[in-house]
């Protein structure tokens, strides 16, 4: 699954991805990229949203595990089970979040999970980012269950 075809995955899957208008910016089993303008999703004090920059953090962790599960089967249901997010900066424009597979996890014990138990549980951290700033970081446990 490509970029376009997330995309519009998610606009036509997530409604509040497309009221948001998140943009998938590059997608690879490895790392996500997704954007949101700041206008859809704005506060009283002209800043983002903070429940907009944590669904942009939950899309960008579940999106990584829509591109990885890919041609999986049976195909898997993935829900967040739990998450947090700390709010470190204020974002005054575009919101990114940033989301990569983490390097020392076992995706092949997650994979046998799954296929011998119907469900595997998946952590992943993102960055949301203003500009170059880290201005939120999301912490977050996916279950991928059959």
């Amino acid at each position: 699954m490509n970029a376009t075809e997330l995309q519009t995955y998610l606009h036509s899957h997530i409604p509040l991805s497309a009221a948001m208008q998140v943009e998938v910016v590059h997608a690879t089993p490895d790392m996500i990229e997704l954007r949101a303008p700041l206008a859809p999703n704005i506060n009283h004090r002209g800043t983002a949203f903070g429940g907009s920059i944590s669904t942009l953090a939950t899309l960008a962790c579940w999106s990584l595990l829509r591109v990885r599960t890919d041609g999986m089967q049976p195909a898997p249901h993935l829900v967040v089970r739990r998450n947090s997010i700390e709010y470190v900066a204020p974002i005054i424009g575009e919101i990114r979040a940033i989301v990569r597979f983490p390097t020392d996890a076992d995706w092949a014990g997650i994979q046998a999970a799954y296929a011998s138990k119907g469900r595997a549980r998946v952590k992943l951290d993102a960055e949301v980012l203003a500009g170059d700033v880290v201005a939120a970081r999301f912490t977050g446990e996916f279950v991928a269950m059959a």
